[in-house]
Order: C-alpha cells, then sequence, then structure tokens
C-alpha cells in the first residue's frame, strides 16, 4: 500500500509538471504547431528586444528572421494560404518582459517577388495590416497579457489571388518597438534585462466559397510620417498629398486608412483630439475625429501605474475630452468608398487644419491603400 502511495504521488508530480512545461511553452516558444484546419499561428511568443540596441543575436526558430530588435519577418507558406478562406482574422496577443510603457505595435504585409528572399531594398509593396498600442505593463503583475483581434477579410482576397500569388510571396512583418530602461529600475527582475515584451500572431479563417473575382491593390502610404514641420505638403500646414497611379479601372473601390496621434509632451497630439478630413480627387469624401471612447475597458491590462489612467476610474466625458487611443487598445481601420475607378493618375489627401505639434515634436503615422475588385 505504501508503495502503490508513492507511485501515485510521482504519477501526479509527473502530470502537473508536464502542464507546467506546456504552459511555458505556449506563451514563451516562438515554435507552433497548430492543427486547426481553419487557423495558424505564425510568431507564438517571439520575444522582442532593446529597439535601441545593437540587433542580438539569439536563436529564432525556422522560417522566423530577425530584422533588427523590434522586427521580426515569416514567409506564408502553401500550407498557410490553403488555410485561408473567404474570411480571416488576426489575433495580436502582447505579453509583457521587461518594458512598462506604452508602444506602438504593427502588423505589415509585404509582396516579394516570388522565389526571392525578404530584403527591406526588394520589398514589391508593403501594406499596414494592423496597429496597436501596448499598456503599460507589470510583468509580475496578472493580467500580464493583452490580445488584440482585427478582422481582414479583404486582405484574405489577395492571398487567395492566383494571379498575386504566381507574382509573389506573402512576408508577415511584426513590429514592436519598445525599450527596457524604466523596467530596469523599476520592475522586479528586469534589472540588467534587454528584452521588452513576447508577441504572438494567430489567424483564422473560413470554408472558401465559389467566389473567383479578382483583386486589384494600390499601395499608398505604409506607416508614413505626418505632420506640419517636416513631413507635409506646405510647412506650417498638416497635409499630404499622394499620387495614385491606378493601371485599369477598379470596381468596388475602397480605401482603407490607419492614423493615430503622437506626441506626449505638453499640449502634444496625442491629447488634442483634431479633425481629419479625407479627400480623393479633389472631393471630401469624409471626415472623423480618432477616439471619443472610455478607455476604461483597457485599465485593467495596465497594471503599472502610469499619469495616463490615474488612480481611479474616469467617466466617458472625461476620457473623450482627450484620449485619441487607449493604451491596450487597438487602432482602427478606417475604410471608405470610393465606388468604381477608371485608370489613370488620381489623389489621396488628407489634412489635419488644427494640429499644433507643439515643439516640433509628434507625428500623426499614415498608413492608406486603394483594394477592390477588377
Amino acid at each position: 500500500m505504501k508503495n502503490f502511495t508513492i507511485k501515485i504521488a510521482i504519477s501526479i508530480i509527473f502530470i502537473v509538471s508536464l502542464f507546467a512545461c506546456n504552459e511555458k511553452q505556449s506563451t514563451e516558444n516562438p515554435a507552433d504547431i497548430n492543427n486547426d484546419p481553419g487557423s495558424f499561428t505564425l510568431f507564438n511568443g517571439i520575444l522582442f528586444y532593446d529597439g535601441y540596441a545593437e540587433t542580438v543575436d539569439e536563436p529564432v526558430p525556422t522560417g522566423i528572421y530577425r530584422i533588427a530588435n523590434s522586427k521580426y519577418v515569416s514567409k506564408l507558406t502553401d500550407e498557410n494560404i490553403k488555410k485561408i478562406g473567404d474570411n480571416l482574422d488576426m489575433e495580436i496577443i502582447v505579453k509583457a518582459a521587461c518594458d512598462n510603457y506604452d508602444r506602438i505595435g504593427n502588423v505589415f504585409l509585404s509582396l516579394v517577388n516570388k522565389g526571392e528572399n525578404y530584403d527591406v531594398n526588394n520589398l514589391v509593396s508593403t501594406i499596414e495590416l494592423a496597429r496597436f498600442i501596448t499598456p503599460f505593463m507589470d510583468k509580475n503583475k496578472t493580467p500580464d497579457q493583452v490580445p488584440y483581434n482585427f478582422e481582414i477579410n479583404n486582405i484574405a482576397k489577395i492571398l487567395t489571388d492566383s494571379e498575386i500569388s504566381s507574382k509573389y510571396d506573402f512576408w508577415i512583418e511584426f513590429d514592436i518597438f519598445g525599450v527596457p530602461y524604466a523596467a530596469n529600475a523599476e520592475i522586479s527582475g528586469c534589472a540588467g534585462k534587454n528584452h521588452t515584451s513576447y508577441g504572438t500572431i494567430k489567424f483564422t479563417s473560413s470554408q472558401k466559397s465559389e467566389n473567383t473575382s479578382k483583386q486589384m491593390y494600390i499601395p499608398i502610404a505604409s506607416f508614413e510620417g505626418f505632420n506640419n514641420y517636416k513631413n507635409t505638403d506646405v510647412l506650417g500646414q498638416t497635409t499630404r498629398s499622394f499620387n495614385v497611379e491606378i493601371p485599369s479601372s477598379i470596381n468596388n473601390a475602397k480605401l482603407y486608412v490607419i492614423t493615430s496621434n503622437h506626441g506626449s509632451n505638453y499640449g502634444g497630439e496625442e491629447y488634442n483630439r483634431r479633425n481629419h478630413f479625407i479627400y480623393f480627387d479633389g472631393n471630401l469624401i469624409d471626415s472623423y475625429i480618432p477616439g471619443g471612447k472610455s478607455c476604461e475597458p483597457y485599465r485593467q491590462y495596465n497594471t503599472q501605474a502610469n499619469g495616463i489612467y490615474g488612480s481611479k476610474p474616469q467617466t466617458e466625458t472625461e476620457w473623450a475630452s482627450f484620449s485619441n487611443w487607449c493604451p491596450g487598445d487597438a487602432i482602427p481601420i478606417r475604410i471608405f468608398d470610393l465606388g468604381n475607378l477608371n485608370s489613370g493618375n488620381h489623389i489621396f489627401k488628407i489634412e489635419v487644419p488644427d494640429a499644433k505639434f507643439v515643439g516640433k515634436q509628434g507625428d500623426i503615422p499614415l498608413s492608406a491603400y486603394i483594394q477592390g475588385d477588377k
């Protein structure tokens, strides 16, 4: 009986240890094999490092390439593409390491000529798929990770277009620029560490239909600076115009735009909500004011004390008075209908006339592209 009891105890210890190992792998081990027929994980707990430091030489999983401490890329394989149907959802999970401040994160789709390796100098085109802001996180507190979800059904049409895929390989770029300096001094276990966060990207799709429409997409801007003192058409004004050459007519064209206002100095653009005006071929298409929502749902992820959330909840009116975005939230992808477009040269323009950029600080990174049916 005594031996039997010992065997049971050993078995229990083994099982507990096995689950503990699996749990650790699921959050920190970049390698992943996903057997779900409609989903795949491209990056699984990949570790980002100090964005300003010399690029580390730590090993990475097969098929993943470190371009910089804050940037990884991986090519979508034929098996990945086969799992993509009409719908495509992308879930990004950021897990705290040793950066306890809010940072910008991005996911990009880059097209490279078939059979060529990824190189920043030979990219055919790049479009931003997603942008998000990390929360102020203390890795020793829970929750220690935050999810972001994006519906990118239009991208599924590009990835499954046989004409496009016959010419190009698809590469996914995952960026989280961070620094560990504050956490080195403020967060237990971060002294001397140069890593900043872990990142995971999971794609989920559905069965393909019989839709065989061919796609055309026209990149306009990919995370390009936009302000009134440097990256502008006219110094002193926050306005940028782009020539858009459309090789053949597009039906049901849509314009996809991502912007986020930054500048954390006193009076900076992060804290001032401005009208943004979108023009196409000289016509005002639409306007919007970023933010205006409550950031309280994201307070739970901001486990590091900070000046944005403070010590007590704020009302929706208080948040709407200054919040362009929330630490821990996704930046919206704004979609504007352009209808049917003829071939030839067109002009896209964005203006934020009330932006100040006090002290010539801050920026509005801009991404934009057009997509429709051939």
